[in-house]
């Protein structure tokens, strides 16, 4: 198994496995990079102590089930396995704002080969004079239309690293879905729609997209709040031999929610793990069944999750080192100056205190 890392240029082509794709977002957000950063020299900065990646989910509940499992057998024909995954975090505070990173990788496998692309870490400067300028930036160019943009208005300022985050996602997976042919593109997290970072007409164009290149998508989520009988789905007990798959049944989401996947439970190897797996509701069953067997046959599994989506995580994943170098970086090109504010909860709480990431 080898790895290879696709070095990424300013040039208008990325070494996707097809080029000729639009960069114009990545472009967007350098310039906005740097313009924010500009703004916040000479201001005192407060570093971040605790180095936590931002997440949010939305989930819909459930009343009944199929426990009618699948048996799934791998099918070992070469196919192109990509996969897309973006993570964000707050990197330190100024007086007027924060400052935020996010990071977006995109994998895909092919002839027995891993290769990588990511993308930042892209470094922002928020305050609740630019939010509104910098998000509204970022989406216009990524809708490529003044007309689309988001009637809802901009995020709060503790919701803007994920939702940066989830546009550059968003990105990733439109330029997937036209570059990938007769493969299986796969996701991190669900097929709903309707929230203010998930766009319905954006997955249906994404959806629709891929299915024009014969692909098909597969969402895989780590975590689900999905429950049946008292149990979330992906503990249901089933006396199967994995792989194998169920469907979940009696799912009514509430508006705007929509599902744009058939929701399943998949257990793909031995042991105690197994995941909500969301697949295009237009692909027909045969061809979902007959997808996740060409996944069992061309990646590497282990404890039921695909290694191409386990490597997209990691490689747009922020480590503490890398956390490190960000901020001595923008104090020394922007002349930031570095204060200790005490932790008041270590200061109130001594030993007890355990910080906001756990109050």
């Amino acid at each position: 198994m080898l790895i290879k890392q696709l070095a990424i240029t300013t040039t208008p082509k990325y070494s996707f496995p097809q080029p000729t794709i639009d960069t114009s977002l990545p472009q967007r957000f350098i310039e906005l990079s740097i313009h924010s950063l500009k703004h916040a020299q000479n201001q005192p900065f407060q570093l971040n102590q605790q180095f936590f990646q931002q997440n949010s989910s939305e989930e819909i509940q459930t009343t009944r089930t199929t426990l009618q499992p699948i048996p799934l057998k791998p099918r070992l024909k070469e196919t192109m396995v990509a996969a897309v995954d973006t993570s964000s975090i707050k990197i330190g505070e100024t007086t007027k704002g924060m400052v935020i990173a996010v990071r977006g990788a995109t994998i895909w496998k092919h002839k027995r080969h891993y290769r990588y692309m990511r993308f930042g870490p892209f470094i922002f400067h928020v305050t609740e004079e630019n939010k509104k300028q910098v998000y509204n930036a970022l989406q216009r160019t990524y809708l490529n239309s003044p007309h689309e943009h988001n009637h809802n208005g901009s995020p709060s300022l503790l919701q803007m690293p994920t939702r940066i985050a989830s546009l550059l996602e968003r990105w990733q997976q439109t330029m997937l879905s036209k570059t990938v042919n007769n493969g299986l593109i796969l996701f991190d997290g669900s097929l709903t729609s309707g929230i203010n970072d998930t766009p319905t007409q954006r997955i249906k164009e994404i959806l629709d997209n891929a299915r024009k290149k014969q692909n098909v998508v597969l969402a895989f989520s780590k975590m689900t709040t999905l429950r049946f009988n008292g149990y979330l789905i992906t503990d249901i007990p089933v006396k199967h031999k994995p792989p194998y798959l169920f469907k979940i049944t009696g799912l009514k989401p509430k508006p705007p929610i929509i599902l744009l996947g058939d929701v399943y439970v998949a257990k793909l190897t031995k042991g105690n793990y197994a995941f909500r797996l969301d697949i295009d509701k237009q692909v027909l069953t045969e061809q979902k069944i007959e997808a996740l067997e060409k996944l069992l046959g061309n990646d590497l599994f282990s404890q039921s999750y695909p290694e191409t989506l386990r490597l997209a995580h990691i490689l747009c994943t922020f480590t503490a080192n890398e956390v490190i170098a960000m901020q001595h970086f923008i104090t020394r090109k922007y002349n930031l100056k570095i204060i200790n504010r005490p932790d008041m909860h270590k200061l109130l709480f001594g030993p007890f205190g355990k910080g906001e990431t756990c109050s």
